[in-house]
């Protein structure tokens, strides 16, 4: 007999199942109506999509938009410092993951010569380095020392601004703005803030650049004059944004899991060969970057329903990542399944562009840790550990560790 559950109110949001698992109603949700609807907090009556087949399906389809332009796009969620959407927002120039083809295509194209596998297989020797001179300056450091601050976020953000070419004694504001601009509740004229003092920066940036080019992906797309300033500008912070937020979420939450699944650790200790498998891994349990939005263009079949045109449509990464039709016992972190064919990096024409980036940060920054303190545990209980479900991207405002000094 199917199970039925009402039509959520809002987008659950509450980690009542654990730290690293989805809240427990999305997970009933995917199991009785895995293409869902939602009723908004504005009252808009939109979607909720958790099953694999259908997220990777709907991801896969240019009908449901990631323009912001062309209709309304409803959060799904509680935000009192933030007026509901009445009307499209105006589009902003050189953010791509925003737009539809052709004008996505367009922006995308100049960018993927600089990501390719063999042209960040080139960058990997330099970013073990950037790594093992970071745990260098951890290893000095009194303990306990909070991982998010002492290595997780450094690494990542080491990485971006070398390959973007942003001066990295710059990192304190565009770090603070950056983690301001993902805080989901909060006023409109302090996301503004936050994004104007990004765009600014990185205006001027850019402006250099096209005048004395670097030896640097910005420098690169500054030569290009079929850009405008806008448009690098635009890029710059999408590039910025996603390069250091994203994996130093997933470098603390990771290593927040695998301290908290002692098993699965020792194997890892056991045979560094696995990390590589643990990387994909992690990212299908943990899924930081979860929750998606898309605009339906026109009456869209999916999964046995009928989304109408004009709906407000939320993809929840996580949930898809654990459905048991895609991955056998889902909710089990097990570093030895072949994990590929995850949606974490999405799918699709917007799937991450930096993937291959972010694996080889997140295999150097987990095998280096691991090889450095092989004693490395929590300085707090779990349960004390501070979670972001305040922001955009998942993970730990603060990961305190210790190690025994001999490491």
């Amino acid at each position: 007999m199917t199970q039925t559950i009402p039509v959520p109110h809002g987008l659950p949001m509450q980690r009542n199942a654990g730290p690293f698992d989805p809240p427990r109603e999305i997970t009933a949700l995917r199991e009785a109506r895995p293409v869902s609807p939602m009723i908004f907090p504005d009252g808009h009556e939109g979607w909720l999509v958790t099953g694999y087949d259908a997220v990777r399906q709907l991801m896969a389809d240019t009908r449901f938009s990631s323009r912001q332009d062309i209709g309304v796009v409803h959060v799904p969620y509680e935000t009192p410092g933030m007026p509901a959407p009445t009307e499209p927002s105006p589009p902003l120039p050189g953010l791509f993951v925003a737009m539809d083809p052709p004008d996505h295509t367009r922006l995308r194209r100049k960018l993927i010569g600089a990501f390719t596998v063999k042209r960040m297989k080139q960058l990997e020797d330099h970013i073990i380095e950037l790594t093992e001179r970071q745990l260098d300056e951890m290893a000095r450091l009194p303990q306990p020392v909070d991982l998010v601050q002492a290595f997780a976020l450094p690494v990542p953000s080491l990485v971006i601004c070398e390959l973007l070419g942003v001066p990295y004694e710059d990192r304190a504001n565009f770090q603070a703005n950056s983690a301001q601009f993902l805080v989901k509740d909060q006023t409109l004229e302090e996301k503004m803030a936050a994004f104007g003092s990004m765009n600014a920066y990185l205006a001027e940036l850019v402006t250099h650049k096209r005048t004395s080019p670097g030896a640097d992906l910005l420098s690169d797309l500054a030569r290009d004059d079929d850009l405008s300033i806008e448009e690098l500008t635009g890029i710059a912070f999408l590039l910025l944004l996603a390069g250091h937020e994203t994996t130093a979420n997933m470098l603390a939450l990771g290593t927040f899991a695998l301290l908290e699944h002692p098993e699965q650790l020792a194997e890892l200790h056991a045979d560094p060969e696995l990390v590589p498998d643990a990387v994909e891994e992690l990212m299908r349990y943990l899924s930081v970057a979860d929750i998606f939005y898309r605009y339906a263009t026109e009456d869209i079949e999916l999964g046995g329903e009928t989304i109408p045109e004009g709906s407000t449509v939320v993809v929840s990464l996580l949930a898809a990542n654990r459905d048991p039709h895609r991955f056998a016992d889902p909710d089990t972190l097990d570093l030895h399944r072949k994990a590929r064919g995850h949606l974490s990096f999405g799918h699709g024409i917007h799937q991450c562009l930096g993937q291959q980036l972010a694996r080889i940060e997140m295999r150097a920054g987990f095998a280096g840790l691991l090889r450095r303190f092989p004693t490395l545990r929590l300085a707090v209980p779990a349960e004390e550990v501070q979670l972001r479900t305040d922001m955009n991207i998942y993970g730990v405002h603060e990961l305190p560790v210790t190690w025994t000094a001999s490491d």
